[in-house]
């Protein structure tokens, strides 16, 4: 069948239609940014997901809509750009995809919609109750309602996969990853925080600033190390194309990530081995991050294996750290 993957140049998107293209599938991507991928299985449009007509190429002759493309900010000023993709753009596909009457929806939000970062509880698991704290989370709050309105009004099963944080392996050590290099580095950290209006974290981090570049074990105002979920794109995609194919994910939503949280404690060290980088330890202003988000659901009912530790993460981007030092 024609399957139709939103953010397909995407960290996730991109993987996934490659995985979906080794398996025999016809593929159209669905992105702001062109793929690039030259296949006979594979065509793309290039467009926001927001524009009705961009939407209505892309699902022509679809079969089934990965829809996995969002915009991600966590800045207030985004708050406009957040909506307009995020759901306004969620609606727009969502209505190209009745239209072609597509026989499977899958939606991916995020563990945001609770907020992971201020649990009732933990493990979180999916029946915690929804109260998102960011402008991202409630985009993606809001696109879930619209999935699930979408499958009462027309019958099309949809599943949803709350996302963990997610991120190529390779990334971890690079300063320069929109993700990575501001939770780890500390120049980087210093440059987003500053961005936020941070100050107190701000004269936190660059009281250990010596110039050189260095790595950060972030802990909270009372010295807690963080601790969050980190997985790895791999991971990501087998929990997606479960979520697409297995009969009894139709209809339901499933927390997707790995098993076990990063304890930063634990990691960062390792990272500073691997790199040789100097690693301050930095107490920052607030109750910090600090979550258990449960997969439980996922694997029980779905066979969901990740496979891929931070342990293992990092090593692999160890060697890729190595490599670009050596090139």
């Amino acid at each position: 069948m024609t399957i139709v993957v939103t953010g397909s140049a995407g960290r996730i998107g991109s993987k996934v239609v490659d995985a979906l293209i080794a398996r025999g599938e016809r593929v159209v991507g669905f992105d702001l940014k062109p793929l690039g991928l030259s296949h006979p299985a594979y065509r793309e449009v290039v467009g926001a997901f927001d524009d009705a007509q961009a939407a209505a190429r892309a699902l022509e002759g679809a079969r089934a809509l990965l829809h996995l493309g969002a915009f991600m900010s966590w800045l207030p000023a985004d708050a406009a750009k957040l909506h307009r993709a995020n759901v306004e753009g969620t609606r727009v596909v969502l209505e190209a995809a009745t239209a072609a009457k597509v026989e499977r929806i899958v939606f991916a939000s995020s563990g945001e919609v609770y907020p992971e970062n201020a649990p009732e509880y933990q493990p979180i698991d999916e029946e915690h109750s929804l109260r998102p704290r960011s402008p991202y989370g409630l985009t993606k709050l809001l696109g879930e309602e619209m999935v699930r309105f979408a499958e009462r009004t027309t019958g099309i099963p949809a599943t949803i996969l709350r996302f963990s944080h997610t991120q190529d392996a390779g990334e971890l050590l690079d300063p320069t990853s929109f993700f990575s290099g501001p939770r780890f580095f500390l120049h980087p950290k210093i440059r987003q925080q500053e961005g936020f209006g941070n100050r107190a974290a701000v004269e936190a981090l660059k009281r250990v600033d010596d110039g050189r570049e260095a790595l950060v074990l972030s802990r909270n105002e009372n010295g807690r190390p963080f601790r969050m979920h980190i997985t790895d794109t791999r991971d990501m995609v087998e929990g997606i194309l479960l979520g697409l194919d297995h009969p009894r994910a139709a209809g339901d939503t499933f927390n997707l990530g790995a098993t076990d949280p990063v304890d930063f404690a634990a990691a960062l060290p390792r990272m500073a081995e691997a790199t040789g980088l100097p690693l301050h330890v930095v107490d920052l202003p607030g109750p910090g991050v600090y979550y258990h988000t449960a997969n439980q659901k996922i694997r029980d009912l779905l066979g969901f294996r990740p496979t891929w530790t931070i342990d293992r993460m990092i090593d692999e981007a160890a060697r890729t750290w190595t490599a670009k030092r050596a090139s």
